[in-house]
């Protein structure tokens, strides 16, 4: 191969990468490797592509009332996004309980399915692993929650959450949802909740 289609290739190989790299945003990333061999000569180029994560300012969310059964309550939280673009979205919910003056309950949010799982969600959805979930605007997602409202060891009373702040990302902004009725979860505020789906 001559020395110009071997210029000519290593010219297009950047110009790839700079184009990738002016539309990379975000925090969640992919690296992709292509290695080219010419007369064997081996070279590798290194590309990230990114996606943008999903922030809580992005949605208006809803509870959605659910059932109980032997003292554990399941309901679900769907977030619909309002704000044009697309982002990503991939795990679990980070929740904070407050009650009606605004102040924070003691809450312990545990990420399910888990090998040692004390329960299981109603849908089959939510007992899946984690899987990236790309949305826009006008797109929703979803998220199972469940809770025992039976007082634990010396609890007398439960906290009464009235609203429930809702991060998709650690640190992120949160989103604001008001159940219909205040949720209260015992033994500390334990709150089992799904990945997103």
């Amino acid at each position: 191969m001559s020395r110009a289609l071997k210029l000519l290739a290593i010219f297009f190989a950047f110009v790839a990468i700079y184009t990738l790299s002016r539309h990379a945003t975000g925090t969640t990333t992919t690296t992709i490797t292509t290695t080219t061999t010419i007369n064997q000569t081996t070279s590798s180029t290194t590309t990230t592509v990114g996606g943008t994560t999903c922030h809580g300012t992005d949605f208006h969310g809803v509870f959605n009332e659910g059932q109980g059964a032997a003292g554990t309550i399941y309901a679900s939280i769907t977030l619909t996004k309002l704000t044009p673009g697309t982002c990503t979205i991939k795990g679990w919910p980070i929740l904070t309980l407050q009650d009606r003056t605004g102040a924070v309950l003691p809450s312990n949010t545990i990420d399910l399915p888990s090998s040692s799982s004390p329960i299981q969600f109603p849908g089959a959805k939510a007992n899946a692993a984690p899987s990236l979930l790309t949305l826009t605007s006008g797109s929703a997602t979803t998220f199972a929650l469940a809770y025992s409202d039976v007082p634990v060891g010396n609890e007398t009373t439960c906290g009464s959450a009235t609203s429930i702040a809702v991060e998709i990302s650690k640190q992120g902004s949160s989103v604001s949802i008001t159940p219909a009725y205040p949720q209260q979860p015992c033994n500390h505020g334990s709150v089992w909740v799904s990945p997103f789906y």
